[in-house]
């Protein structure tokens, strides 16, 4: 707890302490670096329905978590590491049922996405990916009145 000469800082803990955000992101900085993946999302939250998972069977959400953000807890069921977790989606995009892993992110524009199904996870990366091109193309081509300007003549045409 924020503490201020021995008496709790109240209004801190309402505000989301600064501080304490900023050492939580340096802690994770410093989890995520030995594995060489980049942190894209500012905050999710990520959940497993331990009724429908089938993680003993399969074992696919495991395998292709980039951070091992997902291992094998008590009982048999898959757990979660909130701390390494990049909010990335592979986990959703190879469970093999639907629903099984609901997940929430925020991007740094503050869109935020909730999927628990892999078309879900798809749409959401063609939305992204297509946003992207669209930027890049409008930075390239010139507008109707740049191009007059640099082309006079093919407006009397």
């Amino acid at each position: 707890m924020p503490q201020n000469n021995g008496k709790t800082d109240i209004f801190g803990l309402l505000t989301g302490n600064t501080d304490a955000n900023s050492e939580k992101k340096k802690n994770r900085a410093a989890l995520l670096a030995p594995t060489g993946v980049k942190d894209v999302f500012q905050e999710g939250k990520i959940s497993i329905n331990s009724y429908t998972c089938v993680g003993v069977q399969c074992k696919e959400c495991i395998k292709v978590c980039p951070t091992n953000a997902l291992y094998w807890g008590g009982g048999g069921k898959v757990a979660i590491i909130d701390d390494l977790c990049v909010y990335c989606g592979a986990c959703v995009l190879n469970c093999q049922v639907d629903d099984c892993i609901q997940l929430e992110r925020t991007r740094n524009d503050g869109q935020i996405e909730k999927f628990s199904k892999s078309k879900e996870v798809l749409l959401f990366q063609k939305k992204a990916n297509t946003n992207k091109r669209v930027q890049r193309v409008r930075s390239v081509v010139l507008k109707p009145q740049d191009y007059y300007i640099q082309y006079p003549k093919a407006k009397q045409k």
